[in-house]
């Protein structure tokens, strides 16, 4: 079975290859927009959803794996920032509190399987940083394309404090319940899930408890 991965995020392509399987990457035809009505869980799963459909429409006998990311602090949904005015916006925002990261996984299949919808939420306790800080980082040109203007697996790592939930999908997506629906479809990882979570040798994944 054909497995794609609708996505333009080189983080989302490198997590996925943990699994040891092999996959196709197309980035999807989707814009995001942020709406007024919908609540954070049903956005983010609509976005993941948007995405893998733009590329199914496409690629109709296939699997494929949509995902987004979103942050919730105070009520507010924040996404990526769109300058550098923002990012600092944002980043000042985080300073000193703890957000909610909800990544979302839609899986749509075209092989004859039932697909999945599902998300994770992670909690992310922040360090208080000032303005020095910020400018600092944003110097490292990391945060323009991520959710939250920061980077978990990058010079961003300094800015947290802790991590509390699966840190991949923090980064951009939850392994473990791809993995689940890829076994009950008979395509077999090439390591062991559990293994794999204990060892955390992803990136940065150890620095966090």
């Amino acid at each position: 079975m054909r497995l794609i991965l609708a996505s333009t995020s080189p983080r989302r392509r490198e997590i996925l290859a943990l699994l040891g399987v092999p996959f196709e990457v197309i980035a999807p035809d989707y814009t995001e927009v942020v709406s007024t009505h919908l609540n954070i869980e049903d956005e983010v799963l609509e976005f993941a959803i948007g995405k893998a459909r733009s590329v199914a429409v496409h690629h109709s006998s296939a699997i494929v794996i949509g995902s987004d990311t979103m942050i919730f602090l105070d009520g507010a949904k924040i996404g990526k920032p769109s300058d550098v005015a923002d990012a600092k916006r944002i980043l000042r925002l985080l300073s000193g509190k703890t957000h909610l990261i909800y990544t979302s996984v839609a899986i749509l299949d075209g092989c004859g399987g039932d697909g999945l919808q599902t998300m994770a939420k992670v909690s992310v306790d922040m360090h208080r940083y000032d303005d020095e800080v910020i400018d600092n980082y944003l110097a490292c040109n990391e945060s323009m394309d991520k959710a939250g203007a920061y980077s978990i697996q990058g010079e961003g790592s300094k800015l947290i404090a802790a991590i509390d939930g699966d840190f991949l999908a923090a980064v951009g997506l939850p392994l473990q319940p791809i993995a689940e629906y890829l076994r009950h479809r008979r395509i077999e990882p090439a390591v062991d899930i559990d293994d794999l979570y204990g060892a955390k040798e992803f990136l940065n994944w150890r620095q966090f408890k």
